[in-house]
């Protein structure tokens, strides 16, 4: 069984259960995270907004150029900024690790 351990907007890690082939941004959508998904994974809206762990930054697919472009809208962003719903669940990424952004207040 693979595991995506997610951190939370308040710190708070959840281990969860992904779908094999579901965008990273469904998972975390289905299982409460607080994921819109506005655009449904047409690289529109970058409300699925996530940071990946350093670690895993070179074992998840790069992202395309419409993902960056639509990274580079937003007003705030990390070194390892993705839009998860760019990301397809593998079990070759069991064990991914990654936080749900906060944005600055």
């Amino acid at each position: 069984m693979s595991v995506i351990r997610v951190e939370d907007a308040d710190g708070v890690t959840h281990e969860l259960e992904p779908v094999e082939g579901w965008r990273l941004m469904e998972i975390l959508r289905d299982y409460g995270m607080g994921m819109e998904g506005t655009c449904g994974g047409a690289v529109a809206c970058a409300s699925c907004h996530i940071v990946l762990d350093p670690e895993w930054v070179d074992k998840v697919s790069p992202p395309r150029d419409d993902e960056i472009d639509k990274l580079d809208e937003l007003p705030f962003l990390h070194q390892t900024s993705r839009l998860s719903c760019q990301i397809i669940w593998s079990d070759a990424l069991d064990g991914l690790k990654l936080t749900l952004v906060k944005e600055p207040t």
